[in-house]
């Protein structure tokens, strides 16, 4: 895995055990979807966004070290990393990817290269 990819220590606001579905989920630059479903493992946590329109309703999965803050007050999840970043990530399956750790290396190396 890559180192801090997959844990949410970074983000400001978050709390550990927080139910963070149906969150709205905010790049960079403007809104890309919603928390779908998160997971919050030691090592492995991450979020799957339903993208919407935006992206004719891909799912993305987003390693929680792009987390940078969360506002439960307004039930938001900002991420550092751009719409276009998020639209052009690997493809993600539910049925084939959802506990792969191959896919996940792939996408910590897709991530990491950006601007964490």
């Amino acid at each position: 895995m890559t180192g801090g990819m997959w844990g949410y220590e970074g983000a400001e606001g978050y709390t550990a055990g927080a139910d963070l579905t149906g969150y709205r989920v905010e790049a960079a630059d403007g809104h890309i979807g919603k928390v779908d479903k998160h997971n919050q493992e030691t090592d492995a946590s991450y979020l799957v966004v339903d993208t919407g329109p935006w992206i004719f309703g891909r799912e993305v999965l987003l390693p929680a070290g792009t987390v940078n803050r969360v506002d439960h007050e307004e039930r938001t999840v900002y991420v550092n990393r751009s719409k276009d970043e998020v639209k052009n990530s690997p493809e993600y399956d539910k049925d084939r990817h959802y506990d792969d750790p191959a896919y996940r290396d792939q996408l910590g190396g897709y991530y990491s290269g950006g601007t964490l």
